[in-house]
């Protein structure tokens, strides 16, 4: 039958409701990777009937289980431990509530995380311990899940309001009666498929009342909608390919319980074959350069579950889809992140929604690094490995990335660590430049954008850069707050973390850029010359007219041992004497003399060069109380202000910044 499509009244506020705000497409290229390879008969041809394709051992699987280090074996059940006799937590209709009354989302968010963490370490106590002494508590838990009526966020009920039948769909409750699919409910429908497919022998010798109840409810809640509805914007892209990382976090999900669950084989092959479909929308939306403009935070549920769905749908589909890891695109997005490293293995560009530190899971990244034959990818992993205990690593995540990481720690352990130090790289799609001194973390490293102030999770940011020196921010991008309801509104923008004016970019007649696709850097020059790094945008059209500029070429001069020269050459049509330019640093800022400004390092000191008779220069304290900025950049920032004085309708600015001898 037709699939009822939103109005497009309907679809305009979507975009601001949906957790990604924007839906831009990158390539208009129809890849079609997974569909051009496999078609439906091929599918059916080659998906494993059985459950073969888990290469885990089973729980029955002492020997396996036992061979996992002491240590490990020590951290998953002093985990499991304190959950057991656990009193599972309700999420209350009033939490729901509190996302339409307030724009906390956080209220019912922190029971199903509590229970979800709950499950997740009374599941892998006892797959170690192996003994029994879990299962009661698990057996709640199920229970537990299984009674309650929706297990995603109040944040997305805007996933109701697809037939227009409420006219503002923040407001509901869930409705058991029409179940929808969200990051959450999938992220919990994965964990559960897996707590069944571990334990339903187990389950079964109790009751088997427990396993049938548990495998009906993921039918009920996440494969059903799955075959009969296409209207989730994250599978179609409402009929348009307009999606993001939604499509390949999703259909993993789904995928697993799919596999794990459903013993309809006509159902199974149909579902795998939609899955693909969607999943391709995804691949051909991204840009050829493989960069994940939601910033390195997102690269997990982007590129990386996009790996994670590759890599499940290879295994049960017994190899057929190993040769899209060697297509180039699928080859950059996992070299993204990486690439995107600045240092310590948790210092990453962070342009868009992205905080300044970032925890990346090494299982998922040598695994990728593995399928596309990159050793500097399997190195990286190694090095993240390195860098955190084997606790955080077996007792973090979700089940199947726990379980995977058990059995690759020791592999990780002994592989060669070494910390990916690219000295530059200049991705053309996203329109961002990197470049460092050394290659290393020594001396200085610098990344600047230029692009549009619509990509996914966009901030306003066009001209935009960072600085570090020895690994540490100096100039920086303060990233984003804790999420709200605001944030993926209409209100977006009157977040001050998401403005302008609180990026390293010019206030024009004292006015800010503005957010769409129409807003954006033209004439972007990038140029490596004996060693030198070269990038250059015109960043007056990401203004709205109020600002009154004709021309403003922005250029950056990365002259490695010699730090950064930045050039501001502007024509206006008028000036109404309020153009300023924001530097943002975390580090202490003071005005050692006219034309001099000096940021306080540990164990360094970077000055900045201004030609005080055009420029004056303040500095404005911030004051922190987001919980999220606080915990990446302290109780406050500094947001130094270079006011211009000169009457004319052009300028030519430069700010030269150097390390202090």
């Amino acid at each position: 039958m037709p699939i009822a499509m939103p109005s497009i009244t309907h679809k305009i506020l979507l975009l601001f409701l949906c957790c990604s705000i924007v839906f831009s497409v990158y390539s208009q290229e129809n890849r079609n990777l997974l569909t051009n390879a496999l078609n439906r008969k091929q599918v059916a041809d080659n998906l494993n009937s059985t459950k073969q394709w888990v290469n885990f051992p089973a729980y029955e699987d002492r020997d396996a289980w036992n061979q996992i280090s002491e240590e490990v074996r020590k951290a998953m059940i002093n985990e499991g431990e304190a959950y057991l006799d656990y009193d599972w937590p309700i999420v209350k209709a009033s939490m729901y509530l509190e996302f339409t009354r307030t724009g906390d989302r956080t209220k019912d968010a922190a029971v199903n995380s509590a229970r979800k963490k709950a499950l997740q370490a009374l599941m892998m106590a006892e797959l170690v311990e192996g003994k029994g002494r879990f299962l009661d508590d698990l057996v709640n838990g199920v229970f537990a899940f299984c009674e309650q009526t929706y297990w995603g966020a109040s944040a997305h009920f805007y996933l109701y309001g697809f037939e227009g039948s409420i006219a503002n769909p923040t407001t509901v409750l869930p409705d058991i009666e029409d179940p929808i699919i969200d990051l959450m409910v999938g992220d919990i429908a994965n964990d559960l498929a897996w707590t069944l497919y571990y334990f339903e022998d187990a389950f079964d010798a109790i009751s088997p009342i427990i396993s049938r109840r548990l495998s009906s409810e993921l039918k009920k809640k996440v494969l059903q909608p799955f075959y009969e509805r296409n209207d989730f914007w994250w599978i179609t892209g409402w009929g348009e390919g307009r999606v993001n990382n939604w499509t390949p976090w999703c259909n993993f999900n789904v995928l697993t319980v799919l596999l794990l669950v459903e013993d309809d084989p006509i159902k199974k092959q149909d579902a795998v074959y939609k899955s693909m479909q969607s999943v391709d929308l995804f691949i051909n939306s991204y840009p050829d350069d493989g960069s994940c403009s939601e910033g390195p935070a997102y690269w997990a549920h982007a590129g990386g579950k996009m790996f994670d769905y590759l890599e499940l749908l290879d295994k049960a589909l017994g190899g057929k889809v190993a040769p899209i890891f060697d297509h180039p695109l699928i080859g950059d997005m996992g070299k993204y992140i990486y690439r995107s490293h600045i240092n310590d293995g948790s210092f990453y560009i962070n342009f868009a929604d992205a905080p300044i530190k970032i925890k990346h899971d090494p299982g998922r990244i040598f695994r990728y690094g593995e399928k596309i034959n990159d050793p500097i990818m399997e190195k990286f992993a190694a090095y993240l490995a390195n860098k955190r205990s084997e606790k955080d690593l077996v007792t973090s995540g979700t089940i199947g990335d726990r379980i995977g990481n058990v059995f690759l720690l020791a592999s990780l352990k002994e592989l060669p660590a070494e910390a990916p130090q690219v000295e530059d790289f200049y991705f053309p799609d996203w329109d961002v430049v990197i470049a460092r001194e050394e290659a290393n973390a020594k001396g200085f490293y610098f990344t600047a954008k230029g692009g549009d102030n619509d990509e996914h999770h966009n901030h306003n940011d066009v001209g935009s850069f960072m600085l570090y020196y020895d690994g540490k921010p100096v100039f920086i991008d303060v990233g984003v707050g804790t999420y709200t309801r605001q944030t993926f509104s209409p209100e977006r923008y009157s977040i001050w973390t998401m403005q302008s004016n609180y990026h390293n970019l010019p206030l024009i007649n004292g006015v800010a850029q503005k957010a769409g696709g129409n807003f954006k850097a033209t004439g972007s020059n990038y140029r490596l010359k004996n060693g030198q790094i070269f990038f250059q945008t015109n960043i007056a059209p990401a203004y709205p007219k109020e600002a009154a500029v004709k021309s403003w070429e922005r250029s950056f001069e990365f002259r490695r041992e010699n730090g950064l020269i930045i050039k501001d050459h502007f024509e206006l049509d008028k000036n109404e004497n309020s153009t300023s330019f924001h530097f943002m640093s975390a580090l202490p800022v003071a005005l050692k003399s006219p034309g001099l400004l000096e940021i306080t390092g540990e164990g360094f000191e970077i000055i900045t060069h201004f030609d005080q008779k055009k420029l004056d220069a303040t500095i404005e304290t911030i004051a922190i109380e987001d919980p999220k900025l606080i915990s990446n950049h302290g109780e406050q920032l500094y947001r130094i202000v270079f006011k211009w004085k000169e009457e004319k309708l052009k300028g030519d600015l430069k700010f030269s910044i150097s390390a202090k001898d």
